[in-house]
């Protein structure tokens, strides 16, 4: 289905079974149905992709309003979030199955993790991933977070096929040390693939997906080493944002004015 009417955008925390579901449902649309994912927790017959730390997590839903339908049907958006108090009770980050984050464990700052983001394709391109990002904004500063982490995926694990754009994200956007997550030892990818004189900049960035490309304007980094998750089909990387080194642009989406 092509989005025709104006969407109707609200955005808020997935608050019964029904608003997970209607996540879960979103996310089968996205990670198996259309980039071939796959996990012991996805269900075929219900169209549903969930996994053990699904319970642990904040839902941040957008909804149109505008599409007709029950509630799986009119969830566009979703973000899945996780603060280290919830990380504390629950014995781990969920990244921490792929990325070493005792650095950022260390450091003592209110961390968040950020995963399973997805858009329905109808949205892609336009102002969701806007009004998505402005309820995360809220969502930090009334928890006082700092530091933003998560990872986000390549599609396809055929790692000479990104060669490029892996490469210009080890190149040029690494974390800064104190806040440089890595790929756990037994699974780790080099990304410095190719050498920075050799690269195509421009054609290597321009194969980095959108949401990659938007947290790096928005002022933040890529970890050392890749992940490659066979069972998602995807070659991820982690992603850090670290609010208090955003420029003054930057920064006023993680703040109220006035």
């Amino acid at each position: 289905m092509t989005q025709t009417a104006a969407p109707q955008f609200e955005t808020r925390l997935a608050a019964s079974e029904e608003d997970l579901r209607a996540a879960q449902h979103l996310r089968y649309k996205v990670f198996v149905e259309e980039l071939g994912g796959s996990g012991a927790m996805v269900d075929h017959t219900a169209e549903l992709e969930r996994d053990r730390f699904d319970p642990h997590f904040d839902h941040l839903l957008l909804i149109d309003h505008a599409r007709p339908g029950p509630l799986r049907e009119q969830v566009v958006g979703v973000y899945r979030l996780l603060t280290d108090d919830a990380a504390a009770r629950i014995g781990q980050f969920y990244s921490a199955d792929e990325y070493d984050l005792s650095k950022l464990i260390a450091s003592g700052r209110k961390l968040l993790e950020l995963g399973r983001s997805c858009l329905h394709a109808d949205y892609r391109g336009g102002a969701a991933m806007m009004h998505m990002w402005a309820a995360l904004a809220d969502y930090v500063i009334e928890r006082g977070i700092e530091v933003l982490f998560g990872v986000a995926s390549f599609h396809g694990t055929d790692v000479e096929a990104l060669a490029g754009p892996l490469s210009a994200l080890h190149a040029r956007h690494l974390a800064p040390e104190a806040l440089r997550v890595r790929a756990l030892e037994d699974s780790y990818q080099r990304m410095d693939l190719i050498a920075e004189g050799e690269l195509d900049r421009v054609a290597a960035m321009r194969a980095v997906p959108a949401l990659i490309k938007g947290y790096l304007k928005l002022g933040g980094f890529v970890g050392e080493g890749a992940y490659i998750d066979y069972a998602f089909n995807t070659v991820d990387v982690c992603l850090v944002l670290d609010t208090q080194l955003l420029n003054e642009k930057q920064s006023r989406l993680f703040r109220r004015e006035g």
